[in-house]
């Protein structure tokens, strides 16, 4: 292997010096790969971009208007520069990849995973471990106490949680990110319960997934249209920021309202304070612990680069089980930042 890393941090981000682009870079830049379409890994301006063909859908809805979109298949290797590079699913969300960059000359290969899960989801296409010399992974959720329920399970408890309300004239509320966490709870709804109503923010994210392919139960835009039709039976998916405002308090039925948040951090008890609500269901699009360490595992790689969450403490496991390890320092929060990134996206929907 050469000298230089393959891959390093600028000050725009990750930047492969042989490919001459950057990986989901922190500002604008000539070339990009975005891993997928969230706001924290999906700069705007950037001169031109290069996705996965589902990942192109979504990201042409989250950058600006007009912008260069490339998109490359899943398994499919392109020449840049001096490197080879190929697209992998990343299980994150829709159009998710990890990104392998092979050196032409000196065959040094590097993973970077971007977001990901190791567990099957209907609503994106599922996760492959791949092989390499370097693997920079992220640890939004690297402490072993967080250890993901079965999702049937964690399905049957919303549906459940729906069912009681309805029965009971109270309307049922969804917090989830806009973009892959709320398709992700809709697909898991039993739609015979009741109506199902979405916020403006998710609408043209549920377009994107419907031109992918992706089905998911009929929807309403949850509007003062619609209110009449939601109140009490009905659940209705938003986004965080929704919490408290006059949008939403228009949907309350004959028995009030409930309202939940999903998400990998009511995992932990004393994250349920974070956010205002009646219940926590634990549902990540992130890898939970099992599935970070098998990733490290299955990649063979020789060294790993941790970022996200948890980094110091992933690095450090992994130095304590032999294989060299290192933080790479990051500008994302993983799962609360896209959180916060989405909010600003559902404060502006229903403005």
């Amino acid at each position: 292997m050469g000298s230089a890393p393959l891959v390093e941090v600028t000050g725009d981000g990750l930047f492969c010096r042989a490919a001459g682009c950057h990986i989901d870079p922190w500002k604008p830049v000539e070339r990009a790969i975005v891993t997928h379409a969230h706001a924290d890994h999906a700069t705007p301006g950037c001169g031109r971009y290069l996705a996965s063909p589902t990942g192109k859908i979504v990201l042409a809805r989250r950058v600006h208007a007009g912008a260069a979109i490339d998109a490359v298949g899943f398994g499919e290797t392109i020449e840049m520069g001096d490197a080879r590079l190929t697209l992998f699913p990343a299980g994150h969300i829709l159009g998710s990849a990890q990104v392998r960059i092979e050196h032409a000359k000196t065959g040094e290969t590097w993973v970077i995973t971007g977001d990901y899960k190791t567990r099957p989801d209907p609503t994106c296409e599922a996760f492959e471990p791949v092989r390499c010399h370097t693997l920079l992974t992220e640890s939004t959720f690297g402490l072993p106490i967080y250890r993901w329920d079965p999702d049937e399970l964690v399905k049957a408890q919303i549906n459940a949680w729906w069912r009681e309300n309805s029965d009971e004239g109270r309307t049922s509320v969804v917090f989830a990110y806009a973009l892959g966490k709320a398709q992700r709870v809709l697909g898991a709804l039993e739609a015979s319960i009741g109506p199902i109503g979405v916020h403006g923010a998710v609408l043209p994210l549920n377009e994107a997934y419907a031109e992918a392919g992706i089905a998911l139960p009929e929807t309403v835009h949850a509007n003062k249209e619609t209110a009449g039709e939601l109140k009490g039976r009905g659940l209705i998916v938003a986004p965080p920021s929704a919490a408290g405002t006059p949008w939403l308090r228009r949907f309350a039925g004959p028995g009030g309202m409930s309202t939940a948040m999903v998400s990998g951090w009511m995992r932990v008890r004393g994250r349920r304070r974070w956010r205002p609500v009646d219940r926590g269901f634990v549902l990540s699009d992130h890898a939970d612990w099992p599935g970070l360490l098998e990733t490290v595992r299955e990649s063979g790689a020789e060294r790993v680069g941790v970022t996200h969450g948890s980094s110091r403490q992933l690095a450090r496991y992994l130095s304590e089980q032999g294989l060299e390890s290192f933080v790479v320092p990051t500008r994302y929060e993983g799962e609360l930042g896209t959180e916060r990134e989405e909010e600003q996206a559902g404060s502006e929907a229903e403005q």
